[in-house]
């Protein structure tokens, strides 16, 4: 048989799905892939059985359900100061994953240089592969997962096509500051890059840490490109109901792609997440306080356990060094966790291509039940 295309013949199987398929092996208890083990609010699913009763059961329009548009339009006017046409700027996609995948297949050609902070979402290469890019990858360093100013600087050039931005960060639950997003605002300005900034986790911040979209810095608006969704704001991943906001001729150059991507996405949840963006203001506060008690109690015990986790500013997820515990790598202490503790975790060092420091900690999941997280915690605490 003929080869297939040759930008997949190095692709490998997600590390989310080999550490969930090890995990249910080994009968373990999964913290490794991003997800609740409970679902979101049950007025929300109420909302969208409500939506099927009415009869949207149908295709959405391909850029989204004109309502779901206009409430994102208010909600970023409102919350953040940025206006966005719902007719011509804002697209709705098949979760974030498939923003971004569109948002790279409609900007960047072969050959084109795009920068990748590392650790990265491993979509963000996966994509840039197909699309034939030339990946730069700047790494931020522990334990506040910065950047090395010269490193950054380095990394721009006038091939640099787009600058991909994951603010709250995943891995680390870093939220990254106005001095370091005006700093690489001002370089992707000064070599006229585009700014792919994944905010899918921009209401879930701590310890008064504040979100500041990307495209709020000055001069940042008109070459940004937003990327969010509802699946972690309100625990519902598996509805996969994310969105763009860019400018009109980016966003059109998105839709083009989007249109023989998925063409559109599912239309009753549409309508559920359009009703449920607008309780944001009663319904935030308790999801915050929700998530930051599971961190506290999974980092304290984390550190029970002889972790040093690095407490997240953001995210869902928590780093912890692992040197002082074993002399395997991540990957090594990752396997061994599964088949003599059974508790699935990350191993960062796939989500690099230039460091080495992913080999020296492990990520946590802690978007889990109480119940789920002590019993994750016991068997930590439990000698191998």
């Amino acid at each position: 048989m003929k080869t297939a295309n040759y930008s997949i013949l190095n692709f490998k199987e997600s590390i989310f799905a080999t550490m969930t398929k090890m995990a249910q092996k080994n009968a373990a208890i999964n913290l490794s892939q991003g997800f609740p083990d409970f679902d979101g609010p049950s007025w929300l699913m109420d909302l969208v059985t409500e939506a099927m009763a009415q009869g949207h059961n149908q295709y959405a329009p391909t850029h989204g359900v004109p309502e779901l548009r206009r409430t994102l339009a208010q909600l970023y006017k409102n919350i953040y100061g940025l206006e966005f046409d719902p007719v011509d700027e804002i697209t709705i996609t098949n979760g974030a994953t498939e923003a971004i995948f569109c948002t790279i297949m409609a900007l960047v050609n072969p050959q084109d240089e795009v920068i990748v902070l590392e650790p990265f979402y491993d979509s963000y290469v996966a994509t840039l592969n197909l699309a034939g890019a030339k990946i730069v990858p700047v790494t931020l360093y522990r334990n506040e997962f910065r950047w090395h100013v010269d490193e950054l600087a380095k990394a721009f050039s006038d091939k640099t096509k787009l600058v991909i931005l994951n603010n709250p960060h995943n891995p680390t639950g870093k939220v990254f500051t106005r001095e370091e997003l005006e700093a690489i605002v001002g370089l992707a300005e000064q070599f006229d890059a585009y700014l792919l900034s994944d905010e899918v986790y921009e209401f879930l911040t701590f310890d008064g840490a504040k979100h500041l979209p990307t495209a709020t810095i000055s001069k940042a608006l008109e070459r940004t490109i937003t990327i969010s969704s509802a699946g972690k704001t309100f625990g519902v991943t598996g509805w996969k109901i994310g969105w763009t906001l860019a400018r009109g001729q980016i966003s059109h150059h998105i839709r083009m792609v989007h249109q023989f991507n998925t063409f559109s996405v599912c239309t009753p949840m549409q309508w559920g997440v359009n009703q449920a963006l607008q309780r944001l203001d009663e319904y935030l506060p308790t999801f915050r306080s929700l998530y930051q008690e599971k961190r506290d109690f999974f980092c304290k015990g984390l550190t029970l356990a002889n972790y040093s986790p690095i407490i997240p500013q953001g995210t869902y997820f928590t780093v912890a060094p692992i040197g002082h515990l074993t002399g395997l790598h991540d990957v090594g202490h990752c396997m061994e966790l599964i088949e003599r503790k059974k508790v699935a975790a990350i191993p960062p060092s796939v989500f690099y291509l230039k460091s080495r420091e992913g080999q020296e900690y492990i990520r946590f999941c802690f978007a889990k039940k109480n119940e789920t997280l002590e019993k994750a915690l016991q068997n930590l605490k439990s000698r191998l």
